[in-house]
């Protein structure tokens, strides 16, 4: 499920963060009162978050208490990335490291998981050109030659959604995963259905079939399973952090070359996106919209 795509982005710069969305917050947009009073930022001490862009803190205008997840007084300076001239960084010493494309999907995935925990001084950014890779990460990390790795403990694992439940029960910071038995079983369904939800779009893109409509309309439905906030399981959770980099990705490129908006007649979607875009820790791994038009333009340019 995390193979890489085979994405032909023409460098590998660091993403640019949009100006607008500015709020400080990891979102956890609660409505119950009892979760309000558990999160109230005045009664509970929240992780500290390096971000590029800080404003001052304070409570949504409108709706419930959002948790301030993204705190911080300065900025997280993103790592240059390593080509096939680079030196392996030393491997096996103690450092925590996450090897990612600031380009992936997949990495992303992990990539927002580590900054929502507030791990950013704890788990070191390693990012790799994946056109351009060193024979290093292959023979002395990674085997696979995959992006996202995590070397941790002395050991090297993969597999996106493997690593966000890994650094979720293995870190400290705060719980991405809920307690509830209907709520995990419901969690599980939904990671099963990524690669179909990914392959889906590919197929639209590709012009075999158009399934991209069926796809959005069951994530539309899963986001109307519970009632209690705009995430999947009600409150923010690997769940969003799962399908966030793809519909990041689908969203523009679907408009673009189908002239297909994906959240017409769905307003949960709507509403889903419109507070994903509130969270600073997601942000900072966010791309412009642009990028990833001309990365599917490239991407599919026999098809399109």
């Amino acid at each position: 499920m995390a193979t890489l795509l085979p994405m032909n982005y023409s460098n590998g710069s660091a993403p640019l963060t949009p100006s607008k969305h500015l709020s400080l917050r990891c979102s956890v947009h609660l409505s119950s009162k009892k979760t309000r009073r558990w999160l109230d930022a005045d009664a509970v001490k929240l992780p500290r978050y390096h971000s590029l862009q800080l404003q001052p803190l304070s409570k949504s205008k409108t709706g419930p208490i959002s948790a301030t997840m993204a705190t911080g007084s300065g900025k997280e300076v993103l790592p240059p990335v390593l080509t096939s001239n680079s030196e392996p960084p030393p491997v096996f010493d103690g450092t925590t490291r996450l090897y990612i494309s600031y380009t992936c999907p997949y990495a992303q995935r992990v990539w927002i998981t580590r900054n929502c925990k507030g791990l950013q001084d704890k788990i070191k950014l390693v990012p790799i050109d994946l056109q351009d890779r060193p024979a290093w990460y292959k023979e002395k990390v990674y085997p696979p030659n995959k992006v996202p790795s995590l070397e941790h403990n002395n050991e090297v694992k993969g597999e996106s959604l493997d690593l966000i439940k890994y650094i979720d029960s293995h870190f400290d910071g705060p719980s991405l995963f809920p307690d509830d038995p209907a709520k995990k079983e419901f969690a599980e369904d939904l990671f099963s259905y990524t690669g179909s939800f990914s392959k889906a779009n590919n197929s639209t893109f590709k012009g075999e079939a158009d399934e991209a409509g069926a796809a959005f309309d069951y994530i539309e439905t899963a986001l109307s399973k519970f009632d209690d906030g705009p995430f999947f399981l009600e409150q923010f959770s690997l769940v969003d952090i799962a399908y966030a980099p793809f519909i990041e990705r689908f969203q523009p490129a679907l408009l673009e070359f189908k002239k297909y908006d994906i959240t017409a007649g769905r307003p949960k979607l709507a509403a889903w996106i419109e507070e994903m875009n509130k969270i600073e820790a997601y942000n900072q791994t966010r791309h412009e919209p642009k990028q990833h038009v001309e990365t599917y333009k490239k991407r599919f340019a026999a098809h399109l």
